[in-house]
């Protein structure tokens, strides 16, 4: 997979970023979902977007986006996964921790990933076999690479808004230092760049919130699996993740 590919949807990523921070200073339209969670605006200008532009950058590659009806992509061997707004709760409550994920899967695995972070201006990719890095404010990439848990003892990551009881107990249990609440699939990049050293998440998932993050942190070192230890994988029926571990670097 070639870095020019996820320089093209980083450019992608970077323009659906600054739709959705112009749409945030004009003020985003909330709604609701058959599911009860929001959407605004500003997620389906995102997806419009991002859609139009892998769908021109890779003619033929399915796109996977969590604000358009799905493909079947169960017989397809590569496949886009966009989430064009992770993190909703985040940008309808005014925080900078939402995010713009675009991940490119093959046969099951992600390979390519982006992670836009507009509000910070920063900018995350990783793909399999080339490293992982981050940029700020549209400059030069700087590598990035997970951590070994310092001596000190491990940083763990929490979700900020879907915390649960199953997650709170590995928590509790876990032997963590310190557990820090982030949103979004910006947790997957703090693992990455090694900030943090696990994020555990027992609450619903989808596809499209985890992929793209996933790709990022696996080119930095680090690694997301199921709680049988098997890598978390793509491509499942109704796109729903299991309960998952993911880890930075290892002792």
């Amino acid at each position: 997979m070639t870095r020019e590919l996820a320089e093209a949807a980083a450019a992608a990523v970077r323009e659906a970023g600054a739709r959705i921070v112009e749409i945030a200073r004009r003020g985003a339209r909330v709604r609701k979902k058959a599911d009860s969670s929001p959407v605004t605006d500003a997620d389906e200008a995102a997806n419009r977007l991002l859609v139009a532009r892998l769908s021109a950058l890779a003619p033929g590659i399915p796109v996977v986006a969590e604000e358009s009806a799905a493909p079947d992509v169960t017989a397809a061997a590569r496949f886009w996964l966009v989430d064009p707004l992770d993190g909703t709760r985040e940008f309808v409550a005014g925080r900078d921790e939402y995010t713009v994920n675009v991940a490119l899967v093959v046969r099951g695995a992600p390979v390519l990933g982006v992670v836009g972070v507009p509000a910070r201006g920063l900018c995350f990719g990783g793909v399999a076999g080339g490293g992982a890095w981050r940029s700020a404010d549209g400059g030069a990439p700087c590598a990035i690479a997970a951590r070994v848990p310092p001596a000190d003892g491990e940083t763990a990551l929490a979700s900020r808004s879907h915390l649960d009881p199953d997650t709170e107990a590995w928590l509790a249990g876990a032997g963590a230092a310190r557990t820090v609440r982030a949103g979004s699939a910006l947790k997957f990049c703090l693992l990455a760049e090694g900030a943090a050293d696990v994020y555990p998440r027992f609450g619903r998932t989808m596809e499209w919130d985890t992929a793209a993050g996933h790709a990022v942190l696996a080119a930095a070192g680090g690694s997301v699996r199921a709680l049988d230890g098997a890598p978390l994988a793509y491509g499942k029926p109704g796109f729903e993740n299991p309960p998952f571990i993911a880890r930075g670097g290892r002792r």
